[in-house]
């Protein structure tokens, strides 16, 4: 209770905010109290009674108004006929030109002929001069109100940068600099911890050992060792770079600093660096301490590039004060600095330096086992079906990544959801796969028998040349139903291949080009349907030649920069070479089209009855064609190559 009586009994933060809005209200008050002499009015009747007294210096008629402005001569003011109506309030900006009363009169030309008319009869030797109305505290608060406005957005920016909110204190404005890292403890709720981790077992252990080493530096510094002062983790978007940093700030048990590399960049000049600065600083403070810069490719690209201007960059400023205080003067060695990218090609070659960043750790993605893994642990939240075999899903998503596979639990239960199921089941699973790979599908897309006719030949082409080549993917099942932006598929189930020999690209490229020969061979014809087959060979020729060296002609060469420094203006070959390359890249093309073309003639009839299945059907799995044409001839050959590799 007294913890909650001290709380009650605190004071309210202070905010600039009430400032403002004190000027505000005050400036209001201003306005609406303004006297501009439209109160303290006499009558006319009684203001013919006191002109006879020759008391008046000046009457100012107000040309855009109905009354006068009076102005009695010195201490005529003291005079008792003048009190109860005289007016004694004065304005800071009216400038000591406040009427001493008003008078207001029916119609103006009538009044100002009366008062000439008076002045000579009488001889009185008042002045009559003209005005407008002026309310001179709008005009001064007009005046100002752009230079309030200006400094107003100033502050506003200021605290929007700085981070600080209604209640943040006027002190934040100038916290630009600060770092902007999010503190995570042991008294943070942080749930991940290495168990969450599926697969990864490669990273996990190393990610593991540079914990160990802030928990247990003796066990290392004793045989005279160094703790690395860097670990960069590089790897394939959705891999698992950020989760495994998760981990590691459930596990360290030490303070951990976790900010991304756009949360340096600022629009004021020195920012960056300043935020650096602030941040190493923090983590010396709570030393041994941990510092998680996600993304770091958008400050720490490669220095001296595409700098066309010539002028001082920011974002080199920071990477400048990045790679000091990471092995510079004074670095403190309890403090371990972990970064994540997927651009590692493109990272400046000083901060991957050892020194800085000592370890290098590869995420990549998983393999078959280590997606069975990742599978059980997405799984568990799920209602799934007490039959469904995790095994036989790892199989079906080859080249997922981790987030990949998150994606297809999530898009299952979505399905499952949809159908009105109690439980995910299998084929909700394999909907999803094609969901995320294919797109949505389109039953209700217009198409015209002609053009399924040949949606349908073109699939059947794919799906019976990749049977009869040696090399090319299983085949896992074939649709002629409208999917995404294309208007059939053929679904493979990709080997999972470390190295990939000149025979196994030239097969799938014979694979790839059935769809466009199955219309030769039936039509006669070539139709715009094999626009993504064709890019898809023409990227694969193009690597055999250019990249991989396995062109006879153009020989053991590469002309592949994995530097990143090839700009894509300079050609690495001369002209002549330019033309032997496109002669190859075609030729290559070519000789696959021909073979599939061949294959499809040999085979016509089969051809022709897969077609009609599939035009009856619409989908068409593995076992349609074994009944068509017979168990693969070639399995006992991938059987071996399998086991080679």
């Amino acid at each position: 209770m007294a913890k909650d009586n001290n709380n009650m009994t605190k004071k309210p933060k202070f905010s600039p905010y009430w400032i403002y809005g004190a000027i505000g209200v005050f400036l209001l008050f201003l306005i609406f109290s303004n006297d501009s002499g439209a109160d303290d009015k006499v009558t006319l009747t009684k203001f013919e009674e006191l002109i006879k007294y020759n008391d008046i210096k000046r009457i100012r008629v107000m040309t855009n108004a109905d009354y006068a402005e009076i102005f009695l001569k010195d201490d005529a003011a003291k005079k008792d006929i003048y009190k109860g109506f005289i007016n004694k309030k004065s304005n800071i900006f009216s400038m000591g030109d406040n009427p001493d009363f008003t008078v207001k009169y029916p119609e103006k030309k009538i009044f100002v002929e009366n008062l000439y008319t008076a002045k000579e009869k009488d001889s009185l030797d008042f002045e009559i001069t003209s005005g407008r109305i002026d309310n001179t505290v709008s005009s001064f608060i007009f005046s100002i109100l752009p230079f309030v406005l200006i400094i107003g957005v100033w502050i506003f920016i200021m605290r929007r940068m700085s981070g600080g909110g209604a209640g943040g204190g006027g002190g934040q404005i100038f916290n630009i600099g600060k770092s902007k890292a999010k503190l995570f403890d042991e008294k943070t709720d942080i749930k991940s911890s290495f168990k969450d981790v599926a697969g990864l077992e490669g990273a996990k252990e190393e990610v593991q050992e540079i914990v160990d080493f802030l928990k247990n530096p003796e066990k290392y510094t004793s045989l005279g060792g160094k703790i690395p002062k860097g670990a960069l983790l590089v790897g394939p978007p959705g891999t698992g770079k950020t989760l495994l940093a998760k981990a590691v700030a459930g596990e360290a048990k030490v303070p951990f600093f976790s900010l991304s590399g756009s949360d340096f960049v600022e629009m004021f000049v020195g920012v960056g660096a300043s935020r650096v600065r602030d941040l190493f600083k923090q983590a010396k403070e709570k030393s041994p301490a941990i510092i998680f810069i996600d993304e770091i490719d958008a400050i720490g690209r490669a220095r001296g590039k595409n700098n066309f201007t010539g002028s001082n960059d920011e974002r080199e400023n920071t990477l400048n004060q990045l790679l000091t205080e990471m092995d510079g003067f004074g670095t403190n060695t309890n403090v371990i600095v972990m970064a994540a990218t997927n651009r590692a090609d493109i990272l400046d070659k000083a901060l991957m330096r050892a020194g800085r960043f000592d370890r290098q750790i590869y995420v990549d993605l998983p393999d078959i086992r280590e997606r069975k893994e990742i599978f059980d642990v997405h799984l568990k939240p799920l209602k799934k079906a007490d039959n469904l075999d995790t095994d036989f899903l790892s199989k079906q998503t080859p080249g997922f990544s981790g987030a990949d596979i998150a994606n297809v639990c999530n898009e299952a239960a979505l399905i499952a959801a949809r159908k009105g199921k109690k439980a995910v089941e299998k084929q909700d699973f394999l909907d999803a796969v094609d969901r995320i790979v294919g797109g949505l599908e389109k039953k209700n897309k217009i198409i015209t028998p002609g053009e399924k006719k040949t949606v349908a030949f073109h699939e059947a082409g794919h799906a019976t040349v990749s049977w009869l080549v040696e090399h090319a993917a299983p085949l896992v099942k074939v649709t002629i139903v409208p999917r995404g932006q294309s208007l059939g598929a053929a679904w493979y189930l990709p080997e999972e291949r470390m190295l990939v020999r000149t025979e196994q690209m030239l097969d799938e490229m014979c694979a790839t080009l059935g769809g466009r020969a199955a219309e030769k061979v039936i039509f006669n014809k070539i139709s715009t349907g094999a626009l993504s087959d064709l890019e898809k060979v023409t990227k694969q020729a193009r690597a055999m030649v250019t990249v991989y060296g396995l062109n006879e002609k153009i020989g053991n060469l590469t002309y592949y920069d994995s530097s990143g420094n090839d700009s894509g203006f300079n050609k690495p070959y001369s002209e002549e070479t330019a033309k032997t390359i496109d002669e190859e890249i075609s030729k290559i093309i070519e000789n696959q089209y021909d073979r599939a073309i061949q294959i499809l003639e040999q085979n016509k009839d089969k051809l022709t009855k897969l077609a009609e299945l599939l035009l009856d059907k619409e989908v068409i799995f593995k076992d349609d064609l074994e009944g068509i044409f017979g168990a693969r001839p070639f399995l006992k050959s991938d059987s071996v190559d399998d086991s080679e590799e």
